[in-house]
C-alpha cells in the first residue's frame, strides 16, 4: 500500500515528451503572469480570489447564499457535497499518488497567503472550482459569473506560485470529471 510519503509517480516518471511539454507550457505561463504580478490590482485579485478559494469558502458561500427555496436547498447540499468528495479525493489519494514540488518562490508574498504542504499536483483550487461553477451554473439563469470567478480562481494558484499552470490545468479536468458524475448520479429535480 502506497503511503503520503511513497507516491506512486514522481515528474520524473513521465515520459520524456510529456514532461518537457508540461515545462514548456509552465514556463509560458510563467512568463504570461509575470507580467502582472506587482501590479497592486491584479495582486490584490489573485491573492484575494486564492484566499477565498481555501477550503472552498467561496463556493460554499454561494451555493447556501442562493438557498431560499427547497429547491434552492437541495443544490446548495449537492455543492457542498461534492466539494466535500472533490476535496477528498483531490487532497488525498489523488494528491498522494503523486510527487511534483511546487513552484519556488524567490520572493516576498504582496499579501497574505496560505502555503500549502500537500503535493504541487493537481490543483485543488481549480477542481473544487470547476465542480462549483458546474453545479451552481446548471440551475441558473445567469452563468458566466460562476465560470468567471471559478476561472480567477483557477488562475490565482499560478499567479500566486502556488501551482504550476499545468497542475491547474489537471485540477480542472478532474473537477470536470467529478461534477458531471454528480450531475448524473445526483440530478436537479
Amino acid at each position: 500500500m502506497t503511503t503520503p510519503e511513497e507516491p506512486i509517480l514522481d515528474q520524473s516518471d513521465l515520459p520524456a515528451g510529456l514532461g518537457a511539454a508540461m515545462e514548456a507550457f509552465d514556463e509560458a505561463a510563467e512568463h504570461l503572469f509575470d507580467r502582472l504580478r506587482g501590479n497592486p490590482v491584479a495582486d490584490r485579485v489573485f491573492y484575494t480570489a486564492s484566499e477565498l478559494g481555501n477550503f472552498s469558502i467561496l463556493w460554499h458561500a454561494l451555493a447556501w447564499a442562493g438557498a431560499t427555496s427547497k429547491r434552492g436547498r437541495r443544490n446548495a447540499l449537492r455543492v457542498s457535497v461534492a466539494l466535500a468528495v472533490e476535496s477528498a479525493l483531490v487532497n488525498g489519494p489523488i494528491k498522494s499518488a503523486f510527487n511534483r514540488s511546487r513552484p519556488l518562490a524567490e520572493h516576498d508574498h504582496p499579501h497574505r497567503l496560505r502555503q500549502p504542504l500537500t503535493s504541487s499536483f493537481p490543483s485543488g483550487h481549480a477542481s473544487a472550482a470547476m465542480v462549483a461553477a458546474a453545479l451552481l451554473s446548471e440551475s441558473r439563469y445567469r452563468r458566466r459569473p460562476f465560470w468567471a470567478a471559478a476561472s480567477v480562481v483557477a488562475a490565482s494558484r499560478v499567479h500566486v506560485r502556488i501551482h504550476h499552470a499545468s497542475d491547474v490545468v489537471v485540477g480542472a479536468l478532474v473537477g470536470a470529471v467529478i461534477a458531471r458524475l454528480f450531475r448524473k448520479t445526483w440530478p436537479l429535480r
